[in-house]
């Protein structure tokens, strides 16, 4: 819902330390596997009770989601990158909460079970969108330099790292937030189903 606000904080934040990367020769692909696998790491501490390198581990992931970007846009974007950008963020969002799920299984398997097929939801309306979106040439003005067509909603990137953030901070209320957040990104899915049947419909 406010991805787009944030955008040039966001670009105004991380080109300093992406023109640090590129001038050693990082690539944008090599951070995106690096904060995929920080990523990983922040879900797997969850699953065992340290919720504060889990936090510590989701704010180093998003720091890397950041910068590959800002890489990538000041050497050669490429389809990969888009590509790895996209499908690594997923991976990301879908084995982090359960992390929480297998620290407590009685109290997070059922609401945690409903976040991530929300997620499903709200991701896999986002992708069929932009595939066509892009076949059909459109742009989105709020996110130009998104590599893939960007669709907005009411739960977007910087609700869910929000949601997570919460989760690692007050683990106990993970069944409630988690329950809470699912339906919203239910009502994202639904707009976004929404909007494919309006615009491709003409």
């Amino acid at each position: 819902m406010i991805d787009a606000y944030l955008l040039p904080l966001q670009r105004r934040l991380m080109d300093p330390p992406a023109r640090f990367l590129v001038a050693r020769g990082i690539t944008a692909d090599q951070i995106t596997l690096v904060g995929c696998g920080i990523g990983l790491v922040a879900a797997a501490s969850a699953a065992v009770g340290w919720f504060g390198l889990a936090l510590v581990g989701l704010a180093l992931n998003r720091l890397a989601d950041g910068l590959d970007g800002a890489v990538a846009r000041m050497t050669q974007p490429t389809d990969r990158g888009a590509f790895l950008d996209i499908a690594l963020d997923f991976v990301f969002y879908a084995t982090f909460p359960l992390g929480f799920v297998i620290v407590d299984p009685a109290a997070n398997a059922l609401p945690g079970a409903i976040l991530v097929a929300s997620f499903i939801l709200t991701g896999t309306s986002f992708l069929a969108f932009s595939v066509i979106a892009e076949r059909r040439g459109l742009q989105a003005e709020d996110y130009p330099t998104k590599g893939i067509y960007y669709l907005g909603g009411l739960a977007e990137g910087a609700e869910t790292i929000a949601v997570f953030v919460a989760f690692c901070l007050f683990p106990g209320a993970f069944p409630w937030i988690a329950s809470v957040f699912a339906m919203i990104c239910l009502i994202t899915g639904a707009t976004r189903y929404l909007a494919g049947w309006q615009v491709f419909g003409r």
